[in-house]
C-alpha cells in the first residue's frame, strides 16, 4: 500500500500527491507481470506520447492510478500482440472516447494459438508497403534503410507478410534505445541460421508424397519454431544475467 508524508509544512503537497506514484514505485509493480520492464522502458512510453505522467516542480514523474492502467493495457499489447506503437496509441485513445473497438490483430499473437474470441477476427495475411508505413508508424526512408541491412523484405509482389508488422515494430523500438539497424545484422544472421536448422529437419517431410504427411511438415515447423524461439530467449537471458521469468 502507498503511504504519504503527514502533517508539517509538507501536509499541502502530500494531499496533492495522495495516490500518485514515483517511477521506481510504478517500475516495482509493474514487475510482478512484467518482469523485463524497464526505467528506460517507461519513458521511452512517456517520449512517444502513449503515458502523461504528472510532473513536480523539481521535474519528478508521478504516476496516478490511470497512468498505471494505461501504461499496462500498453504493455499487454506489446507483450501478447506485437502491436506497434501507433496502433496501440489509436485504439487506447478510441477506448478513451468511449468508442466501441475492437483489438487490431496485425501479426501473430503471443502463444501461437488463436484464442477462440480471436479466431474469428480478421488477421492481416498481406499488407502493402504504404499500410506497413502506418501500421509501424514509420516513413519511407526508414523503411528503405530496413530493407537494405534485410530485416525487412517484400515478397514477389511488393506486398509484406504479416510479421513484417511485427518486425518493424520491434525494429522501431530497437531504436528508442540506441540500437541502430545496423546492429541488427546479427539477429537476422542468427535467425536464417536457425531457421535454416529447422528446415533440414522437416525437409524430409515436406518432400513426402502424402498430403498428410505434408501436413504433419507444417505442424512440425511451428513446433520447432516455438522451441528455437524460446531456447533463444533463455540463452539471451542467460548470457545478459537476467533473471527468467
Amino acid at each position: 500500500m502507498l503511504q504519504t508524508p503527514s502533517g508539517g509544512a509538507g501536509s499541502g503537497t502530500a494531499a496533492r500527491d495522495s495516490g500518485l506514484m514515483s517511477i521506481g514505485t510504478v517500475l516495482n509493480v509493474l514487475r510482478d507481470e512484467f518482469p523485463e520492464v524497464t526505467i528506460s522502458k517507461i519513458r521511452f512510453l512517456e517520449s512517444e506520447g502513449l503515458i502523461e505522467p504528472q510532473r513536480t516542480p523539481s521535474g519528478y514523474r508521478k504516476f496516478s492510478p490511470r497512468d498505471m492502467e494505461r501504461l499496462g493495457h500498453v504493455l499487454r499489447m506489446q507483450r501478447d500482440h506485437y502491436l506497434p506503437l501507433k496502433v496501440i496509441r489509436e485504439h487506447l485513445d478510441a477506448m478513451e472516447r468511449g468508442d466501441a473497438v475492437q483489438l487490431p490483430v496485425v501479426g501473430r499473437q503471443r502463444g501461437g494459438a488463436e484464442e477462440p474470441e480471436e479466431a474469428e477476427r480478421p488477421t492481416v495475411a498481406r499488407i502493402g508497403r504504404d499500410e506497413l508505413l502506418a501500421a509501424a508508424g514509420i516513413d519511407e526512408g526508414d523503411l528503405r534503410e530496413w530493407e537494405s541491412y534485410g530485416l525487412l523484405t517484400p515478397l514477389a509482389d511488393g506486398v509484406y507478410d504479416a510479421e513484417a508488422v511485427t518486425v518493424a515494430a520491434l525494429v522501431g523500438e530497437l531504436g528508442g534505445f540506441g540500437i541502430e539497424p545496423r546492429h541488427l545484422r546479427v539477429m537476422k544472421a542468427a535467425a536464417e541460421r536457425e531457421a535454416g536448422l529447422v528446415d533440414q529437419v522437416v525437409a524430409p517431410l515436406k518432400r513426402h508424397r502424402n498430403p498428410q504427411t505434408r501436413v504433419l511438415a507444417e505442424a512440425r515447423t511451428k513446433e520447432l519454431a516455438a522451441l528455437t524461439m524460446k531456447l533463444h530467449s533463455a540463452l539471451v537471458k542467460a548470457a545478459l544475467g537476467v533473471r527468467v521469468p
